[in-house]
């Protein structure tokens, strides 16, 4: 994919920049290590066309899925980056090691890490993105990762991804597993996979990255997912929202009709535009309303 170089809103006046077109630039996000991989370790920052000024344009964060492994990239989302911006949004789309990659516990988690705490650089360098106000979007595996990003807050000071530099004021799973030890113990091996071992092995680590076992009663949390996902079980996202809800949080499931796993975030989905009116919406609504 051919990227440019997005011109910036000057911070010091409120001065607006106008793209013609939507516009993509690659960063190469820094790790908490000393082994960066370029080819893995990048963000493409997405910026809609029109006229931009200081702190006017809302920015949606991507995290893609594909089991944790390396068989698929960030390039899927290439699409829905597209559209989200051809809808005035910003969104930064984030890669990462994986399984088979490099990836794996603990390096992937580092890396999705360390990719948000990015987006404050990148705040900074294009005023015209709306700050301390963003939405995390993931599917599947990004799901589970988007959700953990959104309450590494609450970790200890020597776990995996804690102390962060962003945090989102909401967050968007879609067909995420976020109860994974009901799913590895109910099949899903690709988490054992991911982990490095099975929930009696590794209890702590279940219990750092988990989603249902880490909650932020004070982020919004939409759950899409599809009622013939045999993937990820639609379980997983009712038995997370059930325990936000009974812990005082706000959280949404949304079920989509006829919809599996992959169908729910493709471009020929009937449920698609759904899909993406969800994301406007939830990024640009008042937190009391991100979950109506």
């Amino acid at each position: 994919m051919t990227t440019t170089a997005i011109p910036q809103v000057d911070p010091t006046y409120a001065g607006t920049v106008r793209l013609d077109e939507v516009t993509v630039q690659r960063f190469e996000y820094p790790t908490r290590g000393s082994d960066a991989d370029p080819e893995q370790n990048w963000a493409d920052l997405y910026l809609p066309s029109g006229a931009q000024g200081v702190d006017t344009v809302p920015l949606a964060v991507l995290i893609h899925g594909g089991a944790w492994q390396n068989q698929l990239g960030a390039d899927i989302f290439d699409p829905l980056a597209r559209e989200l911006a051809s809808r005035g949004m910003a969104v930064y789309n984030v890669e990462y090691r994986r399984v088979g990659s490099g990836g794996g516990w603990p390096v992937t988690f580092r890396d999705i890490a360390d990719a948000l705490d990015h987006v404050v650089e990148v705040d900074r360098r294009f005023p015209q993105i709306t700050t301390d106000d963003e939405v995390v979007v993931g599917h599947s595996a990004g799901a589970q990762l988007a959700v953990w990003g959104g309450t590494r807050h609450l970790l200890e000071d020597d776990e995996v991804g804690a102390k962060p530099a962003f945090r989102p004021t909401r967050v968007i799973s879609i067909a995420g597993p976020l109860d994974m030890v009901y799913a590895a113990t109910h099949g899903d091996d690709r988490i054992v996979t991911a982990i490095g071992g099975t929930p009696s092995e590794f209890p702590w680590r279940y219990a750092s990255v988990d989603p249902i076992q880490n909650i932020d009663t004070g982020t919004p949390v939409v759950a899409i997912h599809g009622n013939r996902d045999a993937t990820v079980s639609a379980e997983n996202s009712r038995r997370y929202v059930e325990e936000v809800t009974r812990q005082g949080g706000r959280a949404k499931l949304v079920l989509l009709e006829g919809e599996d796993h992959v169908s729910i975030v493709s471009g020929k989905s009937r449920s698609y535009p759904r899909v993406l009116e969800i994301i406007r919406y939830v990024a640009a609504a008042d937190l009391q309303e991100a979950t109506a």
